[in-house]
């Protein structure tokens, strides 16, 4: 019986070695010296593939299946459209699959944990295998590797040795000799024996897991606060409800009823000011709620206690509900961008986490539950962002809004629709269509004509190619016909606004150093200003569009 054990462990080893050393040299054929593009989203399909393939127990836990096919989800979304947060998912989603079914799952944080150890065991985990593989027991083999040097050491060593001293004698043999040529490492050499070495210790932890990892718990932790008498929680939570009244109270006045406001007071000074210290403020009620009342606790079950806590969440979820309105206030001022939407999404987790908190309270559930259902929402947030193209919709908002599209909402910021990239070429399209002013519209396609450039550049690459690209290269063009008109070459080019730029200054040299040595700037005609549209002037370089 030890030796089948054994024997299938070898086998099971050897199973995880060849996937490891598959996955090697694909992404030797993908990524060497290559843009990545689409193909990261196959070397995660293959990952996912080779783990369910060499590691059975992955295919016998349910959790771990679960893990396993949202991993394949992951790799999905990365051969569609590669980004760092779809890929970070997908590894804690392939990383929980390969550890699932040596722990059960009992909260997030402590899984963080599990992961954060995980991942550092990238840096040693080959290594340590390879030591704990050396040292392990094998049979006495009559021909094993020690057998075979002790026996060819001394006929090698005195070859070599006789050789050198007839190469001495004999130039025939000296010339023999010196026609050998051993293989020499270059660079390119050094540098792909590196990346194999990088994909290596990156995958190999997923089929090995290291104990250190699996085997961490954190219990008994939630003593290190001490409790607060309940006269002493009674009165804060009653404070706390007077003061986050007035700040309540004082927005349902003049931010959601749109009553005037004091003289000297605008209502953007009012709005675009407390969007994120009101979202600080609502996560340290949160945290009070979690330090200071433990479901079962005596302070917990009085009636009183329970029913400020019950105001205060609704006070919290208000304050942060007028934080949102605050946000999309500033966003119909300035235009809508990827963090603005992040943010958004941000203060609904704070109010869901809230309600979260008084559920728990009131139904008296365990912290891990709190933790897994936090978790839960984060997940389901953050999946929806990455599924979703953020920079589309902030580009669709922008172009449908625009001053010069319904008359009202900010001007166009073609700068940050530069900076989207191919984000914003389906937008940029339509509203190309909509453009009366012939100034503009030089401007806008020459952003669109540099944003398609590249992304044709990337698109003749297979390695490169991803499908979302090749989806908005053919919207594009339903809506502008296969050979949309170019924007007109600027002399002295453009700038991020699609404006074309000033001359540069003539040199001017110092009549006093070399009198004789004045060379006279040469003339600008006018037909020579780059002002690519009539009666528009050349505008000077403008800074990229970032954030306001």
């Amino acid at each position: 019986m030890p030796a089948a054990v054994s024997l299938f462990r070898r086998r099971s080893f050897l199973a995880k070695a060849a996937a490891v050393v598959a996955l090697v040299a694909l992404a030797d054929f993908l990524f060497f010296l290559q843009e990545p593009g689409w193909t990261i989203g196959l070397f995660a399909l293959a990952w996912t593939v080779a783990l369910a393939v060499a590691v059975p127990a992955v295919r016998h836990h349910r959790a771990a299946i679960v893990a396993l096919a949202a991993a394949f989800a992951d790799a999905c979304l990365l051969a569609d459209d590669p980004g760092p947060i779809k890929w970070l998912l997908f590894w804690i989603a392939l990383s929980l699959a390969a550890m699932l079914p040596g722990r059960r799952f009992d909260d997030a944080w402590q899984w963080a944990l599990r992961l954060f150890i995980h991942g550092v065991s990238t840096a040693y985990a080959p290594i340590a295998d390879l030591v704990r593989l050396s040292r392990l027991q094998r049979p006495p083999a009559r021909f094993g590797a020690g057998a075979l040097l002790r026996l060819a050491a001394l006929p090698i060593l005195g070859s070599l040795v006789f050789l050198s001293l007839f190469a001495a004698a004999n130039p025939l043999i000296e010339n023999a000799l010196a026609a050998i040529r051993l293989p020499s490492l270059d660079a390119e050499t050094i540098v792909r024996a590196i990346f194999w070495t990088f994909i290596l210790f990156m995958t190999w932890p997923a089929f090995r897991p290291r104990a250190v990892a699996t085997g961490l718990s954190l219990e008994g932790g939630h003593g290190l606060v001490p409790p607060a008498s309940t006269a002493v929680v009674t009165l804060s939570l009653a404070a706390f409800n007077l003061v986050f009244a007035l700040q309540n109270g004082l927005d349902l006045i003049f931010l959601w009823s749109g009553a005037p406001l004091p003289e000297g007071m605008t209502l953007a000074a009012y709005a675009h000011r407390g969007a994120y210290p009101l979202i600080a403020t609502a996560l340290l009620a949160g945290l009070f709620v979690l330090v200071t009342l433990r479901p079962g606790s005596e302070t917990a079950q009085r009636p009183i206690v329970r029913r400020l806590v019950v105001l205060w969440v609704g006070q919290n979820v208000l304050l942060v509900a007028s934080s949102i309105l605050r946000t999309i206030d500033y966003v119909d001022a300035y235009s809508l961008t990827v963090l603005r939407l992040a943010a958004l999404a941000w203060m609904a987790l704070v109010a869901v986490g809230l309600m979260l908190i008084c559920w728990r309270l009131l139904l008296e559930r365990s912290a891990a539950w709190l933790i897994n259902a936090n978790a839960l929402a984060a997940a389901i947030v953050l999946s929806a962002g990455v599924t979703i193209d953020l920079g589309s919709v902030a580009a669709e908002w922008n172009v449908r809004h625009a001053r010069e599209v319904d008359g009202t909402g900010a001007e166009i910021d073609l700068c940050y629709l530069n900076q989207l990239g191919p984000s914003a070429l389906v937008p940029l399209a339509w509203f190309e269509t909509r453009i009366g002013n012939p100034a503009l519209l030089e401007r806008v396609r020459y952003v669109r004509g540099r944003i398609v450039g590249d992304m044709r550049r990337r698109q003749a690459d297979w390695r490169q190619w991803t499908w979302r690209d090749d989806r908005r290269l053919a919207a594009a063009e339903a809506t502008l016909g296969d050979a949309p008109p170019r924007a007109r070459v600027a002399r002295w080019g453009r700038d991020c606004n699609g404006r074309p730029l000033r001359p540069p200054p003539p040199i001017q040299v110092a009549r006093e150093a070399a009198p004789k040595a004045d060379v006279p700037s040469p003339p600008v005609a006018p037909n020579d200003l780059p002002s690519a549209t009539p009666g528009e002037p050349p505008a000077a370089p403008l800074t990229p569009g970032a954030e306001r």
